[in-house]
């Protein structure tokens, strides 16, 4: 199983749940209604999330060096963190970013404490 990307994202809780106060902010759009649902309004938990799909989008980014991007800003409203029935977080990829992504595995692993939200993803090929 060859890794081809590895993306990590460290996110200041505080400062993302004042960013998420203000009205009209990007990071409440990012979020699908199950990803907001699952969080039930704790900041740690929309901010691990963030944190996820910013992972991600440098996982792929560095599977690509060399390469210039293709998708913007949109690839962050196409990952969705999932659970399963025992709390373990899967990326869910929509769109054109899961057609892009085909046959690639997708790995997470999600922490947060009071302060910080980090994300590590790992994508690789089987």
């Amino acid at each position: 199983m060859p890794v081809i990307g590895v993306g990590t994202d460290l996110v200041h809780v505080p400062s993302f749940a004042e960013q998420l106060q203000r009205p009209g902010t990007r990071f409440a759009q990012v979020f699908t209604a199950g990803e907001r649902r699952d969080a039930e309004g704790r900041p740690e938990s929309l901010a691990v999330r963030w944190a996820a799909k910013e992972a991600l989008v440098k996982a792929w980014s560095g599977s690509m060096f060399g390469s210039p991007p293709v998708m913007g800003d949109e690839v962050l409203g196409l990952v969705e963190v999932v659970r399963d029935a025992w709390d373990r977080p899967r990326l869910r990829l929509h769109g054109d970013v899961g057609k892009h992504l085909d046959g690639v595995d997708v790995h997470v692993s999600l922490s947060h404490d009071v302060d910080h939200a980090l994300a590590h993803v790992v994508l690789s090929t089987p």
